[in-house]
């Protein structure tokens, strides 16, 4: 093992936060550097596919609600939400505006709101207002045809992503060509010309192709 730079990786980043790269790379401390950078690479490049979704999802949710329930459906009590977390996330933001002496309007309460809360309004707590409501979120036949798991399941697995990204955390071991798969798949039913948008500022394919050979796992 290169001790020097193991023992710089260990100085710098923790020796727990980079056992796993050098684990990963034999000891070899050389080899873990180089994953610690193919990491960061990837985890930076997956911003704009994670940025365009999130927005998405948001203002389509939000629009979709607000045709049927108004501009403030999330104060419209057990008829929109009917999760704990997302009442108090609600709350949170509402007194949060107050304390900053702001006004209380939807935008400003939207933008308080966490991915979490975005992606629990397809949790099967909302399964009615999903057949009743929410299906219009896609931008495909009006969400005809769609079921709510397909946004729920590939929707808890991309927040995961986005938290360890926002943590810093290791992604190399994930499958990250599934995930970016599904956060397009998503931005298509969403809104097609955003999934466009998003294919041109999009690195992470070549990045992920060129890196493919040296990840954990790999043949390579």
């Amino acid at each position: 093992m290169n001790t020097t730079k193991a023992e710089r990786l260990a100085e710098w980043c923790s020796g727990e936060r980079m056992g796993r790269h050098l684990a990963w790379g034999g000891q070899c401390g050389d080899r873990a550097f180089s994953l610690y950078s193919i990491n960061l690479q990837l985890s930076e490049s997956l911003y704009v596919p994670l940025h365009t979704l999130e927005i998405l999802l948001r203002n389509r949710t939000h629009q979709v609600l607000a045709a049927t329930h108004g501009p403030f459906w999330f104060d419209a009590g057990a008829a929109v939400l009917g999760i704990s977390r997302q009442y108090e996330q609600v709350k949170t933001a509402t007194a949060d505006l107050r304390r900053q002496g702001r006004t209380i309007t939807p935008g400003g309460i939207l933008s308080h709101l966490t991915f979490g809360f975005w992606t629990m309004m397809f949790n099967k707590e909302h399964e009615v207002l999903w057949q009743q409501t929410l299906h219009r979120i896609s931008a495909a036949s009006g969400g005809r045809g769609l079921r709510r798991k397909q946004f729920s399941a590939p929707l808890v697995r991309i927040r995961q992503l986005r938290n360890r990204i926002a943590h810093h955390e290791p992604i190399l071991h994930w499958p990250l060509q599934q995930h970016h798969a599904e956060m397009m798949q998503l931005m298509e039913w969403i809104a097609p010309q955003a999934a466009r948008w998003c294919r041109q500022h999009d690195r992470f394919p070549p990045l992920l192709a060129q890196w493919a050979g040296q990840l954990p796992g790999s043949a390579g």
